[in-house]
């Protein structure tokens, strides 16, 4: 099983035409992802071909979602108009939103956010790698062929922490059920108690790794969630551990004030929480393995 996509998901792009767009809708076809339409204003009525596939190009979202069906949306504009994108999105019945798009305002996000949860939807992103359910359907920037099928759940604020710890799941005959890349931007469509609850109620997540940085409270929530609610087994990673006070470290929302925020504030929170927290991603099979007496 999975959590939020599977192989009957059925993506629409906006911003398909553009180079990143174009690059990405080719990736996630190859890896067979159902892409059944791309939205580019002005350019309705294009086709989008690749590798004998056609993937049609409409004006609007709405369009595109009566034409097709389409129930999640990929995210690939430029930040002034990310905003636009994900009311337009979630008006036409989109269920589901993954926003690439890094650097929209912290006001429209917010008001992004309230939209999206009035309306019972989902959203990844902003500034995220997006999601993938391995084998079934990759939605996002991440390299598909790192990861394998299993029963290991991984949720992260970074791409590129993902991308390693799952490799090292993966060469440790560790496969994933969903991996969700949910952005470092300080406001967020899903935090890691919304994901991690879809991880405790999905019957073929057996353990969860879990990926924080400094930053922001979001760790310590989760900590505080996995202590009241979960009963998988979960092991954390916390990048930046020396990271400078009052430094913004690669993400927007990675800034450190006094002991607020600090990889040490997260790690006592996972401590107090039961949760073992690695120094390095290459540790967290062997952990893992042991959580679950492999």
């Amino acid at each position: 099983m999975s959590i939020l996509i599977n192989k009957n998901t059925k993506v629409l792009v906006q911003g398909a035409t553009g180079r990143e767009g174009f690059f990405h809708t080719t990736q996630m076809l190859d890896y067979g992802t159902q892409v059944v339409a791309g939205v580019t204003p002005g350019k309705g009525g294009q086709t989008l071909e690749h590798g004998g596939k056609s993937v049609p190009v409409f004006n609007t979202v709405k369009e595109g979602v009566a034409a097709t069906q389409a129930d999640v949306s990929i995210i690939f504009v430029p930040p002034p108009f990310g905003f636009d994108a994900i009311m337009e999105a979630v008006s036409a019945g989109v269920k589901g939103i993954v926003c690439i798009t890094e650097g929209i305002p912290i006001q429209d996000m917010m008001k992004a956010y309230r939209f999206v949860k009035d309306r019972d939807g989902w959203m990844i992103g902003p500034n995220c790698p997006g999601l993938i359910t391995p084998d079934e359907c990759k939605i996002g920037i991440m390299p598909g062929h790192i990861f394998k099928k299993g029963n290991i759940g991984m949720v992260s604020r970074s791409g590129t922490l993902t991308y390693e710890i799952v490799d090292e799941l993966t060469r440790n005959g560790l496969g994933q059920s969903t991996c969700v890349g949910i952005g470092g931007d300080p406001i967020i469509g899903s935090s890691f108690v919304d994901v991690l609850g879809w991880f405790e109620n999905d019957p073929e997540t057996h353990a969860v790794v879990l990926s924080g940085e400094i930053g922001g409270n979001d760790e310590e929530m989760a900590a505080q969630f996995i202590k009241e609610k979960m009963t998988k087994p979960v092991v954390a990673f916390i990048a930046g551990k020396t990271a400078p006070p009052g430094k913004q470290m690669g993400h927007a929302g990675a800034i450190v004030s006094g002991h607020a925020g600090s990889a040490q504030s997260k790690i006592e929170a996972f401590a107090d929480a039961g949760v073992q927290v690695v120094d390095l991603p290459s540790e967290v099979p062997a952990l893992i393995k042991a959580k679950l007496g492999l």
